[in-house]
């Protein structure tokens, strides 16, 4: 109960917060030309605090401030620009006085630097990165700092809308082998590109084009089926980088090794595919921790380090394999890279 109401008291902090903190964005985001402004989320993190479990995050249908700490604010708006047209705009305001997280700049970093490869090989692998700067701005006369990252709005969302309880019962096997392919595709061409993404899962999959109940309908669905693309780098890294070990992602989809102390690598990113491909499959991630547990972080440690891998229904059995050596709990004996993984998804689909 005491934390039912610590988390209550800070959610209604940060809704009198945000009701004095959006409007100035608002009126920032005008001057610089975007118009038809959504906001649809926002986040208080303190700069103290980097990992997600701390993060308050608020749907801005019934957002109602106080003063700005040391805390940052992060958000996700929806607009329109005269240039761009639909667009997302992810955006971080902190107080001068107090550093701000780096992690919206190092995304629009990882941003322009896989968009430049895409272009040499004509393969986009994530969101084009439209627009990135920081503006100063007053809130209750105290000088902050805005920084904007904007990229083109995805109307189809991400992957996670086709695995829900009302539409992935429709989805049929080729539409499952397909968004397994492409993913895998997108993550081997990141890891080409020498970047590590450190938290593959649905929603950080977007759907690139239409995705048509009708056309669903169709015998062929290889020339209707949607482009996917990666998207939230904020998390990334270069291969060749030494990584230190953290929590650092989401939970759900964190390779044993990275709750016991180790650095992020492939065969991370590997893993979290894994959890991916037995979600589309299934509807379900393979491993679950009750929303009552007092402890999620150790309960979700003891799911990845300690349970056994799920069995796929008998629909499915034949990628029972691939998802073991996706999930396996020991590196050594996980997929080396995601090529491997790529084959045997091209064995699978040729069979």
């Amino acid at each position: 109960m005491g934390n039912s109401a610590s988390n209550l008291f800070t959610i209604q902090a940060l809704q009198r917060q945000s009701q004095q903190l959006l409007p100035i964005i608002t009126q920032e985001l005008v001057a610089q030309h975007f118009s038809e402004i959504v906001h649809q989320r926002i986040a208080q993190q303190s700069t103290e605090q980097t990992q997600d479990e701390h993060a308050q995050v608020v749907k801005t249908q019934d957002i109602k401030t106080q003063n700005i700490d040391n805390t940052y604010f992060q958000g996700l708006t929806r607009a329109r620009h005269p240039q761009f047209g639909q667009v997302i705009i992810k955006w971080q305001l902190s107080a001068d006085a107090y550093p701000i997280s780096p992690d919206l700049t190092h995304e629009a970093e990882v941003l322009a630097a896989v968009n430049a490869l895409s272009r040499i090989k004509n393969n986009a692998i994530a969101p084009l990165l439209l627009a990135h700067h920081c503006v100063n701005v007053q809130i209750l006369e105290q000088p902050c700092k805005l920084v904007i990252l904007v990229i083109p709005y995805y109307p189809n969302g991400s992957l996670v809308s086709q695995l829900t309880a009302s539409k992935h019962p429709s989805l049929t096997a080729s539409q499952k082998h397909h968004f397994i392919m492409q993913s895998a595709c997108l993550i081997a061409n990141l890891h080409q590109a020498g970047w590590l993404h450190n938290d593959i899962k649905p929603s950080n999959i977007l759907l690139d084009s239409s995705f048509d109940d009708a056309l669903l309908d169709s015998a062929d669905t290889s020339s209707t089926m949607p482009n996917l693309l990666l998207t939230d780098f904020a998390l990334a890294e270069r291969l060749n980088e030494l990584k230190e070990a953290s929590h650092a992602g989401t939970p759900a989809y964190l390779a044993s090794e990275r709750w016991q102390g180790q650095g992020t690598t492939v065969q991370s990113d590997i893993y979290a595919f894994g959890i991916t491909m037995y979600e589309i499959l299934a509807g379900r991630r393979p491993f679950q921790v009750s929303a009552n547990s007092n402890d999620k972080l150790k309960a979700w440690a003891i799911q990845h380090c300690q349970q056994p891998i799920p069995k796929l229904s008998s629909e499915y059995s034949r990628y029972q394999c691939m998802v073991d050596k996706a999930l396996a709990k020991r590196v050594e004996r996980r997929y080396r890279n995601m090529e491997e993984v790529l084959i045997d998804l091209t064995l699978l689909n040729n069979r």
